[in-house]
């Protein structure tokens, strides 16, 4: 299988610890994961660290897709400061982003995002994807979370995985003109129950 997909077989059942997890950060409507995910189909973006361009990009990226498509599945970050590392980060690239505060990692950990070694951080992969985020206008900035973190995308809804995206190495991001369009394709799907 693809690593970008979860065939509907395979959907996984996200452990309802998690999903009882309380939160913070910014822009948050809910006290715990459960609560700021409700019933939408929702697509957390699981950030490298906030001096990393290609988090800056990532945001930009997510911001884009809103902005053509509004029914697009909905962006929830997950970062590795603290709520004010968030405000100051979103403030600059996406103001009313909601984002998740995850010092800890324990969503970056539950949801198996990857690190890094030497080649996934300055490959010459990693060298061509700078070009195009510097293209863009982005820098490299003062790093806040571990630096060896690597992006990934997870759809979910309720309590099921939906698809998931986990990079290759630290200038892979996913291709969300994918995902733009997945709500009005996917048949309804329900939670498992508990």
């Amino acid at each position: 299988m693809p690593r970008s997909t979860v065939q509907p077989e395979h959907m996984q059942i996200i452990d309802q610890q998690i999903l009882d997890s309380r939160i913070e950060g910014i822009n948050l409507v809910g006290t715990t994961l459960q609560e700021e995910m409700g019933h939408s189909i929702v697509l957390f973006v699981f950030l490298r660290h906030f001096g990393c361009l290609f988090s800056r990009e990532m945001v930009l990226n997510a911001k884009e897709m809103m902005e053509q498509n509004p029914f697009a599945p909905k962006p929830l970050f997950f970062y590795q400061g603290t709520p004010k590392d968030g405000a100051d980060f979103f403030s600059k690239y996406w103001p009313q982003a909601c984002a998740i505060s995850d010092e800890d990692r324990k969503f970056y950990s539950a949801f198996g995002v990857k690190q890094g070694g030497f080649k996934e951080m300055f490959g010459p992969e990693v060298w061509k994807c700078g070009f195009r985020a510097f293209a863009k206008g982005l820098v490299i900035g003062k790093p806040i979370g571990n630096p060896l973190t690597l992006t990934a995308a997870v759809l979910v809804q309720r309590n099921l995985l939906l698809w998931q995206y986990h990079s290759e190495h630290a200038g892979d991001l996913p291709n969300l003109s994918k995902l733009e369009h997945f709500p009005q394709f996917a048949s309804t799907v329900y939670s498992i129950p508990r």
